[in-house]
């Protein structure tokens, strides 16, 4: 179990922050003091539970020695230890190590894989699909930059999701995403495989990502859609190259300083995480505590259409509810890559 000391230095931290709060500190230290406290209250919370319940059952303990309250207590003392387990895992759960960009918003990238038209048309049904789940969720899903196929099917798609624990959530959701199914094209009704890739980026604060603007080429153009649609009639879309990256961000809302602003901050998000990247892959003894690879371009689930089946292949799991998955209902498979990736870090963390 947890040293009592590690508890004990949290629970001080703890109450540290509550009398600095209390005091009143000013401006940007109080929203500082406010983000620790909230991250730290639910594990604060564990703590005294299991505290509670060991002190409880020191006491029915204690309580055997009496004869006239022997079976009560014996009864009592079986109640508590068959409930220790349970709350001394969730105190492990609380403990362990947190993403610092789990509480942010995110960028979500999908674009079509191999497979041609059929592949456009997967990226669109993944974009509909996590719009749904944003919808369900209370999230907001602005769409940063779409290029449609004359099918409906996307070549792009840049959104940002906003709202609570969007990237703790979606966060592994990255990667190859194959479908298997029957075309609409196909008049001979044969299966055909094709691949939509994911990315989901934390959106990155001014304070992750600093950019020398000496390192930008920012072009405007005229934006442009499939069939006529959202066409401007003025250069307002707005295109940034990072030069020492080659990485491109385009956004093509109305308003040129809108898409400037807009196109900075998917740029600071994708350098943001090229830097994670980097620090994670240099985080070699930590890999076995990480779900799959990590990389992008593995392929980590499969839908497949003629059988209603869905599977993630990186805990194995299949659900024969296709048609609710695509509708937005993606919380059991995330539930348990969640879970899965809890119970390897704390392995590692024993």
């Amino acid at each position: 179990m947890v040293p009592e000391e590690r508890l004990e230095q949290i629970t001080q931290r703890f109450q540290y922050l509550e009398a600095a709060m209390s005091e009143g500190a000013a401006g940007g230290d109080f929203a500082a003091l406010g983000r620790e406290y909230a991250e730290l209250k639910p594990v604060v919370e564990q703590i005294d539970q299991w505290r509670r319940l060991r002190a409880d059952l020191a006491e029915a303990e204690a309580m055997l020695a009496d004869p006239d309250m022997r079976e009560l207590a014996e009864e009592e003392v079986a109640s508590l230890r068959s409930r220790l387990p349970e709350v001394e895992h969730a105190l492990q759960l609380a403990l362990l190590p947190r993403d610092a960009a789990d509480a942010r918003p995110a960028i979500l990238e999908i674009r079509p894989g191999t497979g041609g038209d059929e592949a456009a048309l997967f990226a669109a049904d993944l974009m509909r699909m996590y719009q749904r789940y944003a919808e369900a969720r209370g999230w907001s899903f602005d769409v940063v930059e779409e290029q449609a196929t004359e099918l409906g099917g996307l070549k792009e798609l840049v959104a940002h999701v906003k709202g609570d624990g969007v990237f703790a959530r979606l966060k592994f959701e990255s990667g190859v995403h194959r479908v298997q199914r029957v075309p609409t094209t196909e008049s001979g009704g044969r299966i055909h495989t094709s691949a939509a890739t994911v990315a989901v980026l934390p959106e990155a604060q001014d304070v992750d990502i600093q950019i020398d603007p000496g390192e930008l080429r920012i072009d405007t153009m005229r934006a442009s859609g499939a069939g006529g649609q959202h066409v401007n009639t003025t250069d307002s879309a707005v295109r940034i190259t990072h030069l020492p990256t080659g990485i491109v961000v385009t956004s093509s809302e109305k308003s040129q300083h809108r898409n400037r602003e807009i196109a900075l901050q998917v740029l600071k998000s994708r350098l943001f995480d090229l830097e994670r990247q980097r620090i994670d892959s240099e985080r070699s003894a930590d890999r076995a505590a990480q779900v799959g690879s990590g990389d992008r371009s593995e392929r980590i689930r499969t839908y497949n259409f003629p059988q209603g089946r869905m599977t993630d292949h990186r805990i194995n799991l299949t659900l024969y509810k296709l048609d609710q998955v695509m509708a937005g209902d993606l919380d059991e498979v995330i539930d348990a890559l969640i879970a899965d990736d809890q119970a390897s870090r704390l392995a590692a963390f024993s």
